[in-house]
């Protein structure tokens, strides 16, 4: 596992989001926090978010694979290129993603952690694959929750 990834190697992670005006919402997770605006005039828009997670989760985790490596890296840029359906809901239907590697790194050892990343280790791209159970509940007016059916 790569080194940064240990600290995200934990089983659960919890968020919440406030509603605070229009399509507004405050977002938080452990001690981190940002706007969400389903606008993306306040905030980012949550396929925004979802692109940054993927993108991150593979940069952070390229980055780690090739230090652990020790190999001299000087510099990473990711670049995220995203097609979406034109009626909702929307999602991605495919995803480009760049990588823009500075250092002396063997270009076989950027393939290869890349590839680890994509097929290993990267939660966030791997949570994308169609075999992902969803759950959801709801609560009205405080009330007791709610099971939404498939």
């Amino acid at each position: 596992m790569p080194p940064s990834a240990t600290h995200r190697a934990q089983s659960g992670l919890t968020a919440e989001l406030v509603w605070s005006e229009q399509l507004s919402f405050a977002a938080s997770s452990g001690e981190n926090a940002i706007v969400v605006d389903g606008d993306g005039a306040a905030g980012l828009s949550p396929m925004q978010c979802l692109a940054i997670g993927v993108a991150s989760c593979l940069a952070i985790d390229v980055v780690a694979i090739l230090k652990k490596g020790r190999h001299a890296l000087e510099g990473l840029r990711t670049s995220f290129s995203g097609e979406r359906t034109p009626d909702p809901p929307r999602r991605f239907v495919a995803i480009a993603l760049q990588f823009h590697v500075v250092g002396q790194v063997p270009p076989e050892a950027v393939e290869r952690a890349i590839q680890l990343s994509r097929d290993t280790y990267c939660s966030a791209w791997n949570s994308l694959r169609q075999d992902v159970g969803l759950t959801m509940t709801f609560t009205l007016n405080g009330g007791p929750e709610r099971g939404v059916h498939p």
